[in-house]
């Protein structure tokens, strides 16, 4: 064998060189915390979807009144209770203007010699459903935003300074909280609702009065968790404020628990919002809202079922939406459910 080698052309091979400085190269691109759950995030087909969902509600809500050649508010009592009808679409049996009148499906459009087209047709004053319906998630999902951003905010704050300080603060800020939670829920809602006046600012201030104290209860056990970690106590060490350690330190180590329970809220107020209005303690009518308008369809669900129809399935798929890009949120964001 020895022999073999001897024989072979000194070109036949070339000398390796190791680099030192290749040792501890990595392979795989270093990713972000955020960039990475990104990457989760678009492996969850329902969160993409749902996604696709809500981006598409949130602009026909800020669109679809414009879109409609009807105004939601202008009152045309001969186009009452008018059934959907859509041009091109008289043909292919739905949305073609015929409805149920004295057992006979008859078209009313041609009988109330109305000429123009109302996509989600009328209600009994001759509105627009299509532009009462988009204005009406426009202010629903005003309401469940700002009251999640509310409940956002005054739950990161006072379970921050609660679980951070500690000990006489903590015990006198829990015990609020605790005497607030055992008051039920609906009973501080509705008397809000009795003592201030009906409308957006009466319900955002009902739903958020206490709609704060799972988000605190939340952000009091991360902080509690994190405040006596290593990198804290190497921040106090070395002089960190404590404006700064939190801000800096703890904060960023709890926003994605916060930024999932807000997901979580918004479908919550969103629903609030519109039992209350059902029950006639929200919204007062001729505002429109999701809650109002299924409020109007259900009165008529026998006689006129598409005033019912369209509103319960826009607030079906936020709800649904909202949980389900939650629940994604929650897949991608959570270290411990990394594959």
């Amino acid at each position: 064998m020895t022999q073999n080698l001897k024989n072979l052309p000194s070109g036949s091979f070339d000398r390796v060189t190791v680099d030192s400085s290749h040792a501890e190269k990595i392979a795989k691109p270093s990713l972000s915390f955020w960039q990475d759950a990104w990457l989760r995030i678009r492996k969850n087909k329902a969160a993409i979807v749902s996604m696709i969902i809500l981006l598409l509600i949130v602009i026909m809500a800020f669109v679809g009144p414009y879109l409609s050649p009807h105004d939601g508010e202008v009152q045309t009592i001969t186009h009452a209770n008018l059934p959907p009808k859509v041009q091109g679409f008289e043909n292919l049996g739905f949305m073609d203007g015929f409805g149920i009148l004295g057992g006979k499906e008859v078209d009313l459009y041609e009988m109330k010699n109305v000429e123009v087209y109302y996509w989600f047709g009328t209600d009994g004053l001759g509105r627009d459903m299509f532009s009462r319906l988009w204005s009406g998630t426009q202010i629903s999902l005003f309401i469940a935003f700002m009251a999640a951003l509310i409940d956002m905010v005054i739950g990161v704050v006072y379970g921050g300074i609660s679980a951070y300080y500690g000990g006489r603060v903590d015990d006198i800020m829990q015990r609020v909280v605790e005497i607030l939670y055992g008051i039920p829920n609906l009973v501080v809602v509705i008397l809000m609702i009795l003592v201030l006046d009906p409308g957006i600012t009466a319900i955002i201030i009902a739903i958020t009065i206490t709609g704060w104290i799972g988000m605190s209860r939340i952000v009091r056990g991360q902080v509690l968790k994190h405040k006596n970690q290593e990198f804290v106590l190497a921040a106090r060490t070395l002089g960190a404020s404590n404006n700064r350690i939190i801000i800096k330190h703890l904060l960023p180590n709890i926003l994605g628990i916060i930024i999932i329970n807000t997901m979580f809220t918004i479908p919550g107020a969103i629903f609030f919002e519109a039992f209350l209005s059902f029950i006639g303690l929200g919204l007062q009518p001729p505002a429109a809202s999701l809650g109002t308008l299924i409020n109007d369809g259900y009165k008529l669900i026998k006689f006129q079922p598409h005033i019912l129809l369209f509103p319960s399935i826009v607030l079906s798929l936020l709800m649904i939406a909202f949980n389900l890009l939650g629940d994604g949120l929650r897949d991608a964001l959570d270290p411990k459910m990394k594959d």
